[in-house]
């Protein structure tokens, strides 16, 4: 028995691990470490229309049980991760969830249309936590309304599935989760990075040259689960968990706290063979637990005690 097979919108997923968007390329540099195989799916780095550069260096920088980054969405553009990264991908059988991203609406459904006819594509994950529209610089996914619509839009044009990833960056996280429910999103994943800041004690100016980062890591950890918690209550759709996994027991966790499957960031670049590690430890874990399989976790820290109303602003 295999006890970690899980089923999501568009993915039959051999276990529910997988790198995490934007902490594992496109998978190249990890391929000669292992078996890509081996994962659940593989979210890959942000696509834009155009190709992006990302922000002035530096732009990364540690703290206390993390890192802050300010990449700034650097990535090879559209025709390039069609042609080039997913062809190369496609010699693995693993899912890919491809991440979209832009500066305004019609860059999300550019994006969407072209890279959902993506053999290997299986899931869309709609990147709405960082960009600004063009209307009057609102971010996306700190409004609801505007969730709302950048979802419905690629929800028309997609040929997959698609997850809305999440900022935790906003007041009520279950009013953003509820907006991309309403658009008609497949599924969430989150937590997307916390915004943040490092000084240079000599200097006393910001260590980043954005000035701020997203901050990511074990110290997100706390608020990934908390929001996960309050919005698998309240929402009905399956959630991609992540913001500070670094073992099989933060995946078992984040399930406890709601998520369906789990995602894997940064990890990532403190040990380069962290997924499998935690794929090959969950159902030891899971047998430990007494569990026959990781869909029982599900929830199970608020199942058992029914979910807490919820009314809308």
């Amino acid at each position: 028995m295999n006890r970690l097979y899980t089923e999501l919108p568009g993915l039959e997923l051999k276990n529910p691990v997988m790198p995490a968007s934007g902490c594992f390329g496109f998978g190249r540099e990890f391929s000669g470490l292992y078996d890509l195989n081996e994962l659940g799916a593989i979210m890959i780095k942000a696509a834009t229309p155009e190709p992006r550069f990302g922000n002035d260096t530096p732009r990364v920088a540690e703290t206390p049980s993390g890192m802050l980054n300010a990449i700034g969405l650097q990535n090879p553009g559209l025709e390039k991760v069609i042609n080039e990264e997913l062809k190369w991908l496609s010699r693995f059988d693993v899912p890919i969830v491809a991440n979209i991203a832009g500066s305004r609406i019609e860059d999300y459904i550019t994006v969407a249309r072209e890279i959902s006819k993506a053999q290997n594509v299986k899931a869309l994950e709609l990147n709405i936590s960082c960009p600004n529209v063009r209307e009057g610089g609102i971010a996306f996914g700190t409004n609801p309304e505007v969730a709302k619509t950048v979802t419905k839009a690629v929800k028309e044009v997609s040929e997959v599935p698609v997850y809305v990833k999440l900022s935790p960056n906003v007041t009520n996280i279950i009013e953003m989760a509820k907006a991309a429910e309403d658009g008609g999103a497949d599924g969430l994943t989150m937590i997307n990075t916390l915004l943040g800041m490092r000084l240079d004690v000599k200097t006393a100016k910001p260590v980043l040259a954005n000035k701020t980062g997203g901050l990511s890591g074990p110290a997100i950890k706390p608020v990934a689960l908390r929001m996960i918690y309050e919005v698998s209550q309240h929402v009905d759709l399956p959630i991609i968990g992540m913001g500070g996994i670094s073992s099989a027991e933060d995946v078992i966790e984040f399930f406890y706290a709601g998520a369906s499957a789990a995602a894997v960031g940064t990890a990532n670049f403190t040990d380069p063979f962290i997924c499998p590690e935690i794929i090959e430890k969950l159902p030891v874990l899971l047998e430990e637990l007494g569990f026959d399989h990781i869909s029982e976790c599900r929830g199970r820290s608020w199942k058992r005690h029914g979910k807490p109303a919820y009314h809308r602003a």
